[in-house]
């Protein structure tokens, strides 16, 4: 059984296979695109897995869309009724799009398809999951679990902000819901908003920021009262209601009432690429603890509804890392695993094996396995050797080749040890937003400038963004306060309390800058400013080669963690060809690119025509 999963139209649209109920593959349009979060119709990631795999579009069984679009309609329709005449506007301008695209998307999407390839036959049943069971699916099914709780939280699917269900088997059922326009996801993009980020975009900068705010200070502390006193409600059992004088999504164009938040709060929204004051830490901080404390609250419903003690998650906010930290210390549930692809792109893979397991009736054949079902999240393209060599001869870019795996470790780890940063990209592209050792940017976490050096002259980016550590699995507990794998990058645990080092009585009154600044342990580049690091457990049967360059940098330094950052500049998505990746190690101030088996040295390049073209690329800025 072949079925093709599809997530678009919003943002992060993607695509994945799925073959008698296994994901073969999955990729997002952006990749292929160029453009960051592309919403549109995934034509090259479908192009791609189904070429790649030897499939026409006529073999498959079905296509499963992750959401129901006139459930959201409804939804659309039902808002501006009850805001008329508020958002006249808005509802102008939505209509006809809605009326022209989405109303008929069954038809729009046949029209894409057979675009993409041409038809003998009818085209492949069509089907629609709601968009909360696709993040259930995604969540469950894949999980190790044959039975699990599942809970998923975001912004809003058709009514759906958040639900919590119980999976066993190949059946999920949906136990309770929360209900637009009251919406965790909502809530944080619309702090996301106030504080200067872009929505859907900057939600992972917000929760980068909140570390540098003081959780003792009485400033933050009144911010989490008024929050909790004047924009929402908040029960017991973890749903709320906001209070929609404050907000402006449900019929406007932006996320809040501005004057008010600002008289709440006491300053005004934060203008993009504007500096940071105290305050906006503050703020940030605040929320963070507040959605903690949801999310923790969420949780505990969903432990006495179901009387589970294993938790998948997925949906948007199920990507705090902080959060999901916090809830795994909680020990609520003895085992906790977390959809990689926690998102809408994650929502093709769940659409898909909803379809499988509850429209077609599949069984799971491999409930209560050891490992998951995502091989590591490497589902995205691979490319060969004679692709690398294209490109090599296209900028006459001279490069070392090694035929022996342990000796390219073994280099990268001396040049990585010498203080270089390098370009890694090997293998299968990594299926979501964390770069997983395929498609990344590595450093030496000892160095006290390396945050600095990446952040400013490789990333181009806010110099306040952490990074994260790639750990040998079995080394983890050496470095942080953590008992349990973390493959997926998607957990935050502090460093160990005898690697911190001992900070000045005055530490939490600096500026900002001068604590980024501070060497806070014996492996600064990775540690946040409140001691915590978001962690990567690297395993040698999902990751071979990636594990195999860590030992080495261990057996040379004695440290077993790698600094791990995405093969990207700001504002572009992570690369995925070859040439992709060595624009970026041109126009960046990397010192090395490794791409498979082949190492380049920027020192080694000489000028030519086409090299300085991609020099003078201008970068586009968030």
């Amino acid at each position: 059984m072949k079925i093709l999963g599809i997530s678009c139209y919003y943002h992060d649209a993607a695509a994945a296979l799925l073959i008698n109920g296994e994901v073969i593959a999955a990729a997002q349009e952006e990749w292929f695109s160029r453009e960051k979060h592309d919403p549109s119709f995934p034509h090259q990631a479908i192009a791609w897995m189904l070429e790649s795999n030897g499939i026409s579009l006529e073999e498959l069984d079905g296509i499963a869309f992750y959401d129901k679009p006139f459930l959201k309609f409804e939804r659309l329709l039902e808002t501006y009724y009850q805001h008329a005449p508020r958002g006249w506007r808005s509802f102008l301008k939505a209509i006809p799009i809605w009326i022209k695209e989405k109303i008929f998307l069954k038809q729009q999407l046949r029209k894409e398809l057979k675009r993409l390839f041409p038809l003998t036959k009818e085209c492949p049943p069509l089907l629609f999951t709601e968009h909360h069971l696709s993040h259930a699916a995604s969540a469950f099914y894949p999980s190790p679990f044959g039975e699990a709780a599942i809970l998923t939280i975001d912004g809003v699917g058709e009514w759906a902000t958040a639900t919590i269900a119980h999976g066993c088997g190949n059946q999920i059922k949906v136990l309770k819901e929360l209900h637009f326009p009251d919406s965790v996801g909502l809530l944080y993009s619309a702090f996301t908003y106030f504080l200067g980020f872009k929505v859907n975009f900057g939600e992972y900068k917000l929760m980068g920021l909140a570390p540098y705010g003081k959780r003792k200070s009485e400033q933050t502390q009144s911010f989490i009262k008024k929050i909790k006193e004047a924009l929402i409600d908040l029960k017991p059992d973890g749903s709320l209601a906001l209070n929609r004088s404050y907000f402006k999504y449900a019929t406007g164009d932006r996320m809040t009432d501005d004057k008010k938040w600002e008289h709440l709060f006491g300053f005004p929204r934060r203008e993009p690429e504007s500096a940071f004051e105290q305050q906006h830490s503050n703020l940030a901080l605040a929320i963070q603890i507040v959605t903690e404390e949801i999310v923790l609250k969420m949780a505990a419903t969903t432990a006495l509804l179901t009387g589970s003690k294993r938790l998948c998650l997925a949906g948007g906010v199920a990507l705090n890392c902080v959060a999901n930290g916090v809830l795994h210390r909680q020990q609520l549930f003895a085992n906790l695993w977390i959809q990689p692809a926690a998102g809408d792109a994650g929502g093709a893979i769940g659409a898909a094996l909803a379809a499988h397991h509850i429209f077609f009736g599949q069984e799971r054949s491999d409930r209560n396995r050891e490992n998951d079902a995502m091989n590591g999240a490497y589902l995205g393209p691979e490319y060969t050797s004679f692709d690398i060599e294209k490109v090599a001869k296209k900028y006459q870019a001279p490069y070392q080749h090694f035929s022996n795996q342990s000796e390219l470790c073994e280099k990268a780890a001396a040049l990585i040890a010498e203080g270089a940063c390098i370009g890694w990209y090997q293998g299968r592209q990594e299926f979501g937003p964390r770069a997983l050792g395929n498609r990344s940017i590595l450093g030496d976490p000892r160095n006290p400038e390396m945050q600095q050096k990446l952040n400013l002259k490789i990333k181009f980016r806010e110099s306040f963004r952490p990074f994260a550590p790639s750990v040998l699995a079995e080394d983890t507990s050496e470095y942080f306060d953590l008992d349990r794998d973390s493959p997926y990058m998607l957990l935050v645990a502090e460093v160990k309390p005898e690697r911190q080092n001992k900070l000045p009585p005055e530490y939490d009154q600096l500026p900002m800058q001068e604590k980024i600044n501070s060497t806070r342990s014996d492996i600064p580049a990775v540690t946040h400013v409140d001691f915590s690091a978001r962690v990567q457990t690297v395993h040698q049967d999902t990751n071979p080669k990636y594990y195999q360059l860590i030992q080495h940098f261990k057996n040379l330094t004695g440290c077993a963690v790698l600094v791990n950052t995405s093969f990207n500049v700001r504002g572009e998505p992570v690369v995925c060809s070859p040439e992709d990746a060595f624009h970026c190690f041109i126009r960046t101030n990397m010192d090395y690119l490794v791409l498979g088996d082949y190492l380049f040295s920027k020192s080694q390049l000489t000028p030519n025509p086409k090299t300085t073209a991609i020099t003078n690329h201008t970068f586009t800025l968030d």
